[in-house]
């Protein structure tokens, strides 16, 4: 993908990683095989892009670039649900690499910034995916709140980038007004 990316564009200034997922495995009898696909996914993919973005603006001396991790209110807090707590360890684990990717880059005597946007439930086709086994509970999830949609997260990582230079924005948490924890 950064192949791909270097040849079309030269290179990556700004880094969203977006990507997430969950299964319902609990802690207890959940599947391994669920649980290595939402590290993979979640934290590993995370950090591999972040770590490629960081080579292509170094690459190209480019000291003023920003790598975003969209994490989840889940990663800052334990739902009371054995369906998600794994889902919650993943993204507890994008809210810590955030901040070490923060220090790293502290450390290189860099300007690039690195922000995790914490969104609570946003009306996308994350629960349909996550409780596909049962459309019914996915739908009733969306259908309880008025939920963010994904133009206000967009408009958060706009706000981010807008930020002038000598500011770091760490953390953004967001949630629906009606949305309880």
């Amino acid at each position: 993908m950064f192949s791909a990316i270097k040849t079309l564009h030269k290179g990556v200034d700004v880094c969203v990683n977006n990507a997430g997922l969950a299964h319902s495995e609990p802690l207890l009898s959940g599947k391994t095989e669920a649980w290595r696909n939402m590290i993979d996914v979640n934290v590993l993919a995370l950090s591999i892009c972040a770590r490629e973005a960081y080579k292509s603006m170094k690459e190209r001396n480019v000291d003023d670039g920003h790598i975003i991790n969209i994490s989840s209110m889940d990663g800052l807090r334990m739902v009371p649900s054995a369906d998600q707590h794994f889902y919650c360890a993943t993204k507890h684990a994008v809210t810590a690499l955030t901040e070490g990717l923060r220090q790293e880059l502290r450390e290189a005597n860099t300007h690039i910034r690195a922000t995790c946007i914490s969104p609570g439930i946003v009306e996308t086709e994350f629960a349909f995916r996550h409780h596909n086994s049962d459309p019914e509970k996915a739908a009733a999830m969306y259908e309880s709140t008025k939920c963010l949609k994904p133009e206000d997260v967009a408009r958060v990582i706009t706000f981010v980038l807008s930020a002038p230079p000598h500011v770091q924005i760490d953390d953004v948490q967001l949630r629906p007004v009606e949305q309880v924890s």
